[in-house]
């Protein structure tokens, strides 16, 4: 059993001390021009937010959606590899998290395959470029998904197994430490036992041993039915959520958080033997304010929708006046406290928002607002004072 972070795995109280310092800050190691969503400036002014409020696990810090042909431009790996040793310097605690995404696009056909990518999978290597059309559902399932020519990959095909430990090897050999699995249910569509996807984890796993730092990756991932759990192993380090806000439509603009609503993972954790060998009667998890755009009624309730307001959770979170938004996090962090002691809240620093009216490329910043960081929106003190608690 891992005693702290090592090849063995990470303990009980290690993982906590992770997930009680977690932050979204999405695309934070993603340098302009390359960011999924528009231009990520202030940086540097991330970067000390970071070590004034102690975070210690970065979100989301880096992945592709669409866009895959940004993988062969070595700066794109460079940049994000700077960044990590410039907080490293200073606290090389943190960790960072890639994202594994359930979207590929044909752009991946531009890319040739490593021999490390064949070799991960116990295959014989080829020289050849990755076959987009070769990942995809048989009968059409999930294909054109997120547009034309943007599918989601299945999993139990070997070409898509392919992609997922290149993009895995790529964000591992950078330093990351996490990796995000996304939706695994949909990238599952054919693996109903989840047989596949625990074969193939246990081979990420194997390249963890031998190309990251402490020879281990965090896995996680949405887990709609509260893990993945074959034979009571569960195959991810925790699970993860949106919160599934609840509108309460005589208030507007307003929300709580409720058990059972919807299909919030409140006290619906599996417990299971976790990867590091540890017995828990809930595996932990991490909850989010989650981004998916914005509904056809932007500002009505609809308590049968995921939406809050018409909005996706950051959106509305957002769109709060600062007092509610920063009342409406400690309400948060301390009903998550009280109602499920599995879980944690995972604070909101860096995402993309959803506003309408033609409005595109707006991030929620959590920064506290300055001339390093005119775009914060100031909850930075509340979520480092949470933390003091």
């Amino acid at each position: 059993m891992a005693q702290e972070f090592d090849s063995t795995g990470i303990s009980r109280e290690r993982l906590k001390f992770y997930l009680k310092r977690a932050v979204t800050m999405a695309e934070f190691l993603t340098v302009d021009p390359y960011g999924n969503d528009g231009p990520y400036p202030y940086k540097k002014d991330d970067v000390r937010l970071i070590h004034n409020i102690g975070a210690k696990f970065i979100g989301r810090a880096i992945y592709r959606w669409g866009n895959e042909a940004t993988l062969a431009k070595p700066e794109f790996l460079n940049k994000a590899r700077d960044l990590i040793r410039e907080v490293h310097s200073k606290d090389p605690e943190v960790i960072f998290q890639a994202a594994v995404f359930e979207a590929v696009s044909g752009q991946v056909n531009q890319l040739p395959v490593p021999a490390w990518a064949f070799a991960a999978l116990g295959r014989q290597a080829e020289t050849r470029n990755f076959r987009y059309e070769d990942m995809l559902d048989i009968n059409g399932k999930f294909v054109n998904q997120w547009g034309k020519g943007s599918s989601v990959p299945d999993i139990t095909r070997p070409e898509a197994q392919l992609w997922l430990m290149y993009l895995c090897g790529v964000y591992m050999n950078l330093g990351c430490e996490a990796l995000h699995l996304g939706q695994i249910g949909l990238m599952g569509m054919n693996d109903p036992g989840l047989r596949v996807w625990n074969t193939f984890i246990h081979k990420v796993r194997d390249y963890a041993r031998l190309h990251t730092p402490r020879n281990w990756v965090l896995l996680d991932a949405h887990t709609p039915q509260g893990g993945m759990v074959v034979d009571g192993k569960s195959m991810l380090d925790f699970n993860s959520f949106p919160l599934r806000i609840k509108e309460i439509p005589a208030k507007p603009m307003e929300g709580v958080l409720e058990v059972g609503y919807l299909d919030a993972i409140f006290q619906r954790s599996m417990g299971c033997i976790t990867p590091s060998g540890w017995k828990c009667a809930a595996l932990p998890y991490l909850v989010e304010f989650d981004n998916f755009g914005i509904s056809q009624k932007p500002g009505v309730a609809d308590t049968a929708s995921h939406f809050i307001w018409g909005y996706d959770e950051i959106s509305w979170f957002y769109l709060l006046p600062e007092k509610k938004r920063n009342d409406w996090l400690r309400y948060a962090y301390h009903w998550v406290a009280e109602n499920d002691r599995t879980g944690w809240l995972q604070m909101p620093i860096s995402r993309i928002v959803t506003l309408g009216n033609g409005i595109h490329g707006t991030r929620n910043r959590g920064n506290t607002r300055s001339a390093d960081c005119p775009v914060g929106i100031n909850v930075e003190k509340t979520v480092k004072a949470l933390w003091r608690e």
